[in-house]
């Protein structure tokens, strides 16, 4: 389990959502029989819940992984957005890339493959929405590019910032995840103290942050 919740609250939370069904329901169970990290079930509804609410035009996400969440998200916006999805592996672009065509949808969302930072870097159109789900250590450096490409009323939701619940509790940190853990907090840190952004911090699956500007 994910140590952020109750084990008890997050059967019963994940035994309310009910089972995804055809194509997408295929990836998803290929990535876990796999030990691919994909969004967690309930983060998953989650994020098709933002994205039917905000139904952005334009879509960034830092972690293609098998391109599962940015199937989601497209399908969830209604808006036929169009999804910069960033990723470094080329394993998992392959994957991703094979998923894409499945859904017919390689013409609507690009996969950027390289570092995120990087690739951040060289971007300049704005973004209304922006999913941060790679490099749990550089939340904290992807920040200020994100912030900078984030349109006005646009929502940055960032996966994963309670990791495992060791940002939350020293108790429950590993010696090999000290920086990660570190760096997450500082993360969090810019995201709750910055007085010209609101965030939300929300004990859902590995911990989810929700910013956007006042």
């Amino acid at each position: 389990m994910s140590k952020i919740t109750y084990d008890y609250m997050e059967d019963y939370i994940r035994g309310l959502i009910p089972n995804r069904e055809g194509r997408l329901k295929e990836i998803e169970d290929l990535a876990r029989e796999n030990g691919v990290p994909i969004v967690q079930k309930e983060t998953g509804v989650f994020l098709e819940f933002m994205t039917s609410m905000k139904k952005p035009k334009r879509i960034l996400e830092l972690g293609t992984a098998v391109g599962f969440s940015s199937i989601l998200m497209y399908e969830a916006a209604g808006t036929e957005p169009e999804i910069i999805t960033i990723e470094r592996d080329e394993k998992m672009i392959e994957l991703a890339t094979s998923n894409l065509e499945k859904f017919n949808l390689g013409h609507k969302i690009k996969i950027e493959k390289g570092d995120c930072l990087e690739i951040l870097e060289k971007l300049n159109e704005p973004f209304d929405f922006i999913f941060m789900d790679a490099g749990k250590g550089h939340y904290n450096h992807f920040l200020p590019h994100c912030l900078r490409l984030l349109s006005q009323e646009g929502i940055i939701v960032a996966d994963n910032v309670l990791f495992r619940g060791m940002v939350a509790s020293q108790e429950l940190v590993k010696r090999r995840k000290i920086t990660i853990v570190k760096r997450m907090r500082t993360y969090l840190d810019m995201v709750t103290q910055d007085e010209k952004l609101i965030t939300s911090v929300i004990p859902m699956g590995d911990g989810i942050a929700v910013t956007k500007r006042r």
